[in-house]
């Protein structure tokens, strides 16, 4: 019988009536986020290590049977690329701390310099993912987010006397990785702004949606917990702290209350982690959250606001299906039905907006109707995962042409409070990070 208090932080369980399984063991999301981290830190990894992994790895390649040569190759081109990507981030740390020093600088015989690269690029794989999803939380941009990884590696090397071994190494980064953040905030002094009108186009009769032109998906591949089965609810944590309708409200705020917000409630660190990552007082974290936390919810959809876990069910993914199909065929009546009455479509950086079932299906026609004069082509689709969310990756075949190039990519959001199995709203994307997500450009 599981304990009245939580497992890791000692505090009073809530009532247990009707509550089951790991959620009853601790008092919180953050207790639970940062019980898993614990669990999961990980166990010291070493160049020499994934090489060994290699070796042993390739020794057990057999061609019989066919199952098997899948998982070890799958396997083997997983440490493959984790090593490829040790000695990129070792090679470009030497070549970034190289330009900004003197020829003879160097009082570190070669050999120890190496050892002492690789080493330091073994540490920042560790973290890499969680690191970059840190960013991204940051940021709203995916190809921010990857340069500001760099960045955060490179200034984490330069500075690496500062490191005070392997157990504050995370917290170590993320400081490093908050400040390249912020330090970016800075520069750009980018706010979202409301849609405007566009002449001549029906946007529906709703408010114009916030409009941020840097806002663009994360491949839900790249989340660092997704792969964890044994902990769903972790999972669903990261996923929802993921969420476009939560990444859009988190723009809204002024960099050091996002930086606090972000550390604090989506990542599950202390408040005197926190503090520590942002170099200021308890004090400090406590009042920028007074303040960001009840912007946030301004900023999230009415039903949003207590940031409930949406995994996808059964009945949204069948919706997928049925959206797809629809777009495939054309079928605008088929298309109407899966949509809620007050849908919102965006399509970042775009200026084009729309608010209301029929004004989105009056868009569509104009370039999906054959015999319509601005017919754009035949489609189809790939089902993908970006946020936590389902979404659909479209590609168009162009009148005269016989391949489908990649067009955009739809992101999902489904209605709440009855409307579960309907789309509340599609962001679509430009194509460029279609390889990001696994995609082929054409198919």
């Amino acid at each position: 019988m599981a304990a009245d208090v939580c497992a890791l932080c000692g505090k009073p369980l809530a009532a247990r009536a009707g509550r089951t399984g790991r959620g009853s063991v601790y008092c919180s999301a953050a207790c639970r986020q940062k019980a898993y981290r614990e669990r999961r830190q990980p166990q010291g990894l070493t160049v020499q290590g994934l090489i060994d992994d290699i070796g042993r790895q390739a020794g057990q390649l057999v061609p019989q049977p066919v199952d098997t040569l899948c998982s070890t190759v799958a396997e083997l081109a997983e440490s493959v690329a984790r090593l490829r990507r040790v000695a990129r981030t070792a090679r470009d740390t030497t070549q970034g701390t190289e330009d900004a020093a003197a020829p003879g600088d160097s009082v570190t015989p070669t050999p120890v310099t190496q050892l002492a690269e690789t080493d330091f690029a073994a540490l920042a794989e560790q973290y890499r993912r969680e690191i970059q999803v840190h960013c991204y939380r940051m940021t709203g941009s995916y190809d921010e987010a990857e340069d500001l990884v760099q960045e955060t590696f490179l200034r984490a090397w330069r500075a690496r006397d500062g490191f005070q071994g392997r157990a504050s190494a995370r917290t170590w980064l993320y400081r490093i990785a908050t400040n390249t953040c912020l330090d970016l905030l800075r520069r750009t002094a980018r706010r979202p702004q409301r849609y405007e009108p566009v002449p001549g186009m029906n946007h529906g009769d709703g408010e114009p949606p916030a409009r941020i032109t840097w806002l663009q998906p994360y491949p839900d591949d790249e989340m660092p917990l997704t792969e964890e089965r044994e902990e769903p609810e972790s999972a669903a944590v990261s996923r929802e702290t993921l969420e476009l309708v939560l990444l859009t409200a988190i723009q809204h705020l002024p960099p050091r209350q996002r930086a606090a917000l972000v550390l604090r409630d989506a990542l599950g660190l202390t408040a005197a982690e926190t503090a520590e990552a942002l170099e200021t007082s308890v004090a400090s974290v406590n009042s920028a959250l007074q303040r960001a936390r009840p912007t946030l919810r301004e900023h999230l959809p009415r039903e949003r606001a207590d940031w409930r876990a949406t995994v996808p069910t059964d009945g949204q993914r069948a919706v997928l299906d049925r959206y797809m199909a629809a777009v495939g065929r054309l079928d605008f009546d088929a298309m109407a039905e899966l949509l809620t009455e007050d849908v919102t479509l965006t399509m970042p950086p775009n200026p084009f907006w729309f608010v209301g079932r029929d004004a989105i299906i009056d868009f569509v026609r104009i370039s999906l109707d054959p015999a319509s004069p601005m017919f754009f082509g035949h489609w189809r689709s790939l089902p993908t995962r970006a946020n936590g969310q389902l979404a659909a990756a479209n590609y168009v075949r162009r009148p005269g042409t016989s391949v489908h190039r990649a067009q955009v990519l739809d992101v999902l959001r489904f209605g709440d409070e009855g409307h579960g199995d309907r789309i509340a709203e599609i962001t679509s994307f430009e194509p460029h990070l279609f390889p990001a997500f696994g995609l082929p450009q054409r198919l």
